[in-house]
């Protein structure tokens, strides 16, 4: 689905910028109530698991207040995964997040100690399973640890496709690795040290408008702040890819006064959006009151690196 210049006044997923073994007989029982819908769940096959059943897991871990992610992962150590899925989304009370995710509408909700998935076209959730598997199942909410030795050890997972070119991006442990795919001359896997940052999303897009792609990688910091970092990469004449530079927000004195995180950020045709709230003195982390400053980039030639330079400020 195209986006306009319009949706940068209109982001509503925080995307930020530059994610034991135990017996079968103690691993799923549902507790005698539920009081948030934190926590790891999984197919009711989980139980059997020593006998090689297969079995889907999906974990939601809290980030900020206000937002959750969402981990959706499937046996991995004597078959190829079937399910996977990975994004951030919004808390709607305690016992439901709101996904959106490739324009559609995704509901992870629990009902007692049971996390259903549904969306008003149940279609799109085929996507991210193979072998006529779907998202659109119950899952039971565990009160022993996930047995995470069996799953894909990949807290991140995502390919992006711009015409000819591909890009595999993962994070396993501390590590991002992005591995380009149709380049000419290299095509090494790029790594970078992410501990104390989460990556959120990835997109790709064609910012300078010079026919190539650039990969960009959000990631928050952990922690009640929930800062943006930007990881990102542009191609060059389809032959090799570079990293891109982006200003720290501190040396920007425009936009710096009263950030205190908590960015959304996207690609939007040949534009770069970045929006947060806006903090004033005695502001409480939770209840920012200065309202919103939302940062448009452009991705300019630089000395050392293609960068990110500011090309307007709105606030509302």
């Amino acid at each position: 689905m195209k986006k306009t210049l319009s949706l940068c006044v209109a982001l509503s997923i925080a995307l930020p910028f530059t994610s034991c073994k135990q017996s079968n007989t103690e691993s799923q029982t549902k507790s005698e109530s539920t009081t948030s819908i934190i926590g790891s769940y999984a197919t009711s096959d989980y139980n059997q698991r020593s006998e090689g059943y297969d079995f889907v897991a999906v974990t939601i871990s809290q980030l900020t207040d206000s937002t959750a992610k969402v981990a959706v992962r499937s046996r991995a150590d004597i078959k190829k995964p079937t399910c996977r899925f990975d994004a951030v989304g919004t808390m709607q009370g305690k016992d439901t997040v709101l996904v959106q995710k490739d324009g559609e509408s995704i509901y992870f909700t629990v009902h007692s100690d049971t996390l259903n998935v549904s969306s008003p076209n149940p279609n799109g959730l085929y996507y991210y399973c193979s072998g006529g598997a779907s998202l659109d199942q119950d899952y039971i909410k565990l009160t022993a640890p996930l047995d995470e030795s069996l799953l894909d050890q990949r807290s991140y997972a995502q390919v992006l496709n711009y015409n000819n070119y591909s890009f595999d991006v993962e994070v396993v442990g501390d590590t991002l690795t992005v591995t380009p795919y149709g380049l000419e001359i290299s095509n090494e896997p790029q790594k970078q040290d992410i501990a104390g940052y989460t990556v959120v999303n990835a997109e790709v897009g064609d910012l300078n408008i010079d026919g190539y792609p650039e990969v960009f990688v959000y990631l928050t910091s952990d922690g009640s702040g929930s800062y943006g970092k930007l990881i990102g990469y542009s191609v060059n004449n389809g032959k090799s890819m570079s990293q891109v530079c982006m200003p720290e927000i501190s040396e920007n004195k425009e936009i710096s006064q009263g950030y205190m995180g908590h960015d959304e950020m996207a690609i939007v045709e040949s534009t770069f959006c970045q929006r947060f709230p806006i903090y004033k003195e005695g502001d409480t982390n939770a209840k920012p009151t200065g309202g919103t400053r939302q940062v448009q980039y452009k991705l300019v030639d630089g000395e050392a690196c293609r960068t990110l330079k500011v090309d307007k400020v709105v606030e509302y």
